[in-house]
């Protein structure tokens, strides 16, 4: 398979070492080459991702709300009295990972869970008058320095396009 070089494999040429037992290249002064992992669609998706992601803490760091935090509190404002396994199921959280997640905004007071009418083996997830509180506060957060960012960072076209094909992607891949 032949991979075109792009600019995510540019680095700069390794000097001449001394037997130091490092491979050419593996000084702190070069950078690796990426070769085919730069044309990988999963390896881009996931370093801007990253990015991403440390953008959003930043904005929202005085509420110490992470992005699936962030996106349960959403879910929970937009469909309020649904179960936990849907909110989960939803946002693709395991089971175990979702009940940690949970406790951890229950003992903030931002949710509440509550036995379901309807089926006893079930819970309910309600936000809290100091959840709504901590939401509102974050979406401004989020729309004011984060989207704004990924918004000039992208341009208007550009930010429709992508969020197109990665629904596409999550649609029907």
């Amino acid at each position: 398979m032949t991979v075109s070089k792009t600019a995510a494999d540019a680095v700069k040429p390794a000097r001449p070492r001394e037997n130091l037992g490092e491979p050419d290249g593996a000084g702190e002064d070069s950078a690796l080459r990426l070769g085919e992992l730069s044309e990988l669609l999963g390896y881009s998706l996931k370093r801007a991702q990253l990015k991403v992601f440390e953008d959003f803490l930043r904005c929202v760091a005085p509420l110490q709300l992470t992005p699936a935090q962030f996106s349960v509190l959403l879910l929970l404002d937009n469909n309020p009295g649904r179960n936990q396994t849907e909110i989960a199921n939803t946002l693709g959280i395991l089971r175990p990972n979702f009940v940690a997640m949970l406790d951890g905004l229950e003992s903030r007071d931002f949710c509440a869970r509550m036995r379901s009418t309807n089926d006893r083996r079930s819970h309910i997830l309600v936000l809290t008058d100091k959840g709504r509180a901590v939401l509102a506060r974050a979406k401004k957060l989020v729309a004011a320095k984060h989207e704004a960012r990924l918004n000039e960072l992208l341009g208007p076209a550009n930010r429709v396009a992508l969020l197109e094909m990665l629904a596409k992607i999550a649609r029907e891949f």
